[in-house]
């Protein structure tokens, strides 16, 4: 075999995450090593070694940095420091060892948009006008009868302000009250964010997530939002704007310059944006243009989708078609904020048989692709009663939407152990008794678990550049049935999936030979099964 050059192997190393599968840990929910009920940093190093068994090439922490946990740490309150109920500097410092060890990628995730209340930055900034950190948020006076300065209202409900007595002023919080919005557009706030950067990667992290990135500059003019047309689920004020003036500012892109370069001045290291909302696709794109902003962007189009359904695959790929100049996406079904995507998709099918399709879907998808914990193992929505609900969202919007409690509870390590081994303790949100039996214990010892399959086909995926890397060409295919090609450097692959619940009529091209499936029976020639998937290896169309 040929060595590969020095130079394209530098290439490769520098972007090891083009195409990568990333592993995404909620620290709260993943294990718990010292007995208080709440998963902790220890936690995650202890499980490094089913995590790297995966095949994943990096694992994404959701934030674990010092809170007051109003929102469950994406209200930070000190970015250079770890929350005591995570443990400390040394057990990240530990954890990133071991990762390395294994050969896994450690990616952090920062919250830039805003902080907490109680950051030392804001209880500076509201005690006056003044000030060292007087400019760091965004503070407006009262419109004239008192009312807040602009009609934009909060993802959490109510008012995107609150009154502030000892200011005299409105603060700005897209979010809770208690996340006060950073003032990004201010110069000396984005060199303190970039120190924060800094700080982590001195520390070996390998990459980025840019939690809600997009509403991290808003309008000063503060501008009202106008309404969106009439139509669609509205549970929140929030759902009745159009959200143009309180984020998606044009500046954002300019900021995000100044990451990639402090990113790219570290070596291999990667960024991602966060970026939901009802112009998510032209913020994606306009983020990670031109490799000089970030490396790639997190989209939504899967995450809070109902029904999987053939027209998303179609958008995704005519708006990622890799055009010159555009940047490289990442896609997910399931994470921390949206109900787990096997539960979104049964329509009272099988979960098992919609896990696995779903599963070689994602390999199959072109970008990077990320795997929520539990997802390998077929974890459905969890089931918490209100009584046990702590999430604010699911709170104020009970029983109108499922929350984010449910995609959160306990990982299940061992199905007999009390609290299927999360904990020693009752945890901070329930165990599904559903999930129990699909402990991490039982599937190991069945060949024909949804972790083996898990296995089975990310290896599948990294076995060929085309699943990875390779252009995507979308095809015609009977009703219910999504087709497309993978190819790259002469290799194709066509990835054929029955999403819908009958039976069709389908048959290979000729000289294409199947090299993965899920949900295919023996014997079945000519047809293809309802959640039945397959991808075949042949000449390129």
């Amino acid at each position: 075999m040929l060595e590969q050059p020095a130079a394209d192997a530098a290439v490769d190393a520098a972007e090891w995450w083009r195409g990568a599968v990333i592993y995404q840990v909620y620290p709260r929910s993943f294990a718990d090593t010292n007995g208080d009920g709440v998963g902790d940093l220890n936690g995650v190093t202890a499980h490094l070694e089913h995590i790297a068994s995966l095949g994943v090439d990096a694992v994404w922490l959701s934030p674990f940095f010092t809170s007051p946990m109003k929102d469950f740490g994406y209200d930070v309150a000190d970015y250079c420091d770890v929350d005591p109920i995570f443990g400390d500097l040394s057990a990240f410092e530990a954890l990133i060892e071991k990762a390395h060890r294994l050969g896994l990628r450690i990616i952090i995730d920062l919250v830039f948009s805003h902080t907490s209340e109680e950051h030392p930055w804001f209880r500076d900034s509201r005690q006056s006008r003044t000030g060292e950190h007087a400019d760091w948020y965004v503070w407006a006076d009262a419109r004239p009868d008192g009312s807040p300065p602009s009609n934009w209202q909060s993802v959490f409900g109510g008012p995107a302000w609150t009154w502030d007595a000892r200011r005299g002023q409105y603060y700005m919080h897209n979010f809770l009250p208690e996340q006060p919005q950073l003032n990004v557009h201010n110069p000396v706030v984005q060199e303190a964010l970039l120190d924060v950067a800094r700080f982590w990667l001195d520390r070996g992290v390998d990459g980025f997530r840019f939690d809600a990135i997009n509403f991290s500059m808003h309008d000063p003019k503060l501008t009202d939002n106008p309404p969106l047309p009439a139509g669609g689920k509205r549970t929140r004020p929030f759902d009745f704007q159009d959200k143009i003036h309180n984020q998606s500012q044009p500046q954002i892109a300019d900021f995000l310059k100044r990451i990639r370069a402090l990113t790219d001045s570290y070596g291999g290291r990667f960024s991602v944006a966060e970026v939901g909302g009802d112009h998510a696709e032209r913020e994606m794109q306009a983020f990670t243009a031109d490799d000089d902003r970030l490396n790639s962007a997190y989209g939504f189009l899967y995450l809070y989708a109902p029904a999987l359904r053939r027209e998303m695959l179609q958008q995704a790929a005519a708006t990622w078609d890799g055009r010159p100049g555009q940047g490289w996406p990442s896609w997910t079904f399931s994470n921390h904020d949206a109900p787990r995507a096997i539960s979104r998709w049964a329509e009272d099918r099988d979960l098992h048989a919609v896990a696995e399709m779903a599963m070689l879907l994602l390999m199959c998808l072109r970008g990077n692709v990320f795997v929520y914990y539990g997802e390998e193992l077929g974890l459905p929505q969890g089931e918490v009663p209100f009584d046990r609900l702590v999430d604010p969202e699911a709170i104020a919007n009970w029983p109108q939407t499922l929350g984010r409690d449910g995609a959160r509870t306990p990982m299940p390590w061992a199905a007999s152990a009390p609290f299927a081994g999360f904990s020693t303790v009752e945890p901070w949100l329930p165990v599904d008794p559903r999930h129990a039996a699909l402990a991490v214990d039982a599937q190991e010892v069945d060949p024909r678990s949804m972790l083996h399959t898990t296995r089975r086909l990310i290896a599948t995926r990294k076995a060929h550049a085309a699943l990875s890397r390779g252009a995507l060409k979308m095809l015609d295919a009977p009703e219910g049935v999504v087709a497309f090609e993978r190819s790259l450097d002469g290799e194709a692959l066509l990835c054929v999936f029955n999403l819908g619940h009958a039976e069709v009529d389908w048959t290979a091209p000729s000289g294409w030979r199947v090299v993965e499936s899920v949900n295919v029976e023996a014997g079945s020639a000519g047809t293809l099964a309802p959640l039945a998937g397959l991808v075949l290896t042949g000449e390129p169309g």
